[in-house]
């Protein structure tokens, strides 16, 4: 795998059902190296810290290998890297095979696999349709979020490599896939919540869903 883009985000007003609400989503790349912290990447906008940012939303990756899969239903959006508020794209990332607690050296960051993106609104302002959001839900293309188990800087060009895996965890697309395409499938749902690497919020989430 390999860092095609560094993305990065400034705050941007938008109006959402009447109201003017602030958003990071709208990153694009930048030819500068970007730090990887403990909380976020810096520079970067993280507007609202409930969904986005934090020690197990530190930085969220989206694979390069799925644009032209969005960029058949979605033709006229602004293809530029950063489309899906991704602070990195890379190459070569598969969903299906890389499990939650994997750690990964990512130029001079070493991070860990915490949860799928679990898409809302936001995407949806950002291609000018709400219709991707349920699309990105039923889709098998959610990206990573990652902890930072050691700060450091990455740069376009950079691999990504694996250092360790969970080898007993859920893919992450096995995650994903609990909040659509396995809804009824309550085992899975149940391996997912006892995951004890996965994130605490998408963790709550899975509860949620088994409650009802």
């Amino acid at each position: 795998m390999e860092v095609l883009a560094t993305n990065i985000g400034q705050a941007q007003l938008i109006e959402w059902r009447g109201q003017q609400i602030s958003t990071g989503i709208f990153k694009y790349p930048t030819n500068q190296p970007i730090f990887l912290g403990n909380e976020d990447v810096e520079g970067d906008h993280v507007i609202d810290r409930r969904y986005h940012g934090g020690i197990e939303k530190a930085c969220y990756l989206y694979s390069a290998d799925h644009y032209s899969f969005w960029k058949e239903k979605y033709p006229s959006s602004d293809w530029s890297f950063g489309m899906f508020g991704e602070n990195l794209t890379v190459a070569g990332l598969r969903e299906s095979e890389i499990r939650i607690g994997d750690r990964f050296l990512l130029g001079k960051a070493l991070v860990e696999v915490a949860q799928p993106r679990q898409p809302c609104f936001k995407l949806g302002i950002r291609f000018g349709n709400q219709q991707v959001v349920e699309d990105f839900w039923l889709s098998d293309y959610p990206g990573i979020y990652v902890r930072i188990i050691e700060s450091g800087i990455v740069m376009k060009g950079d691999p990504m490599l694996l250092v360790s895996q969970n080898q007993e965890g859920l893919t992450v697309a096995e995650v994903f896939s609990v909040f659509r395409k396995n809804a009824t499938n309550f085992d899975l749902m149940e391996k997912a919540i006892h995951e004890p690497l996965l994130a605490n919020s998408c963790r709550k989430d899975i509860k949620k869903l088994l409650e009802k």
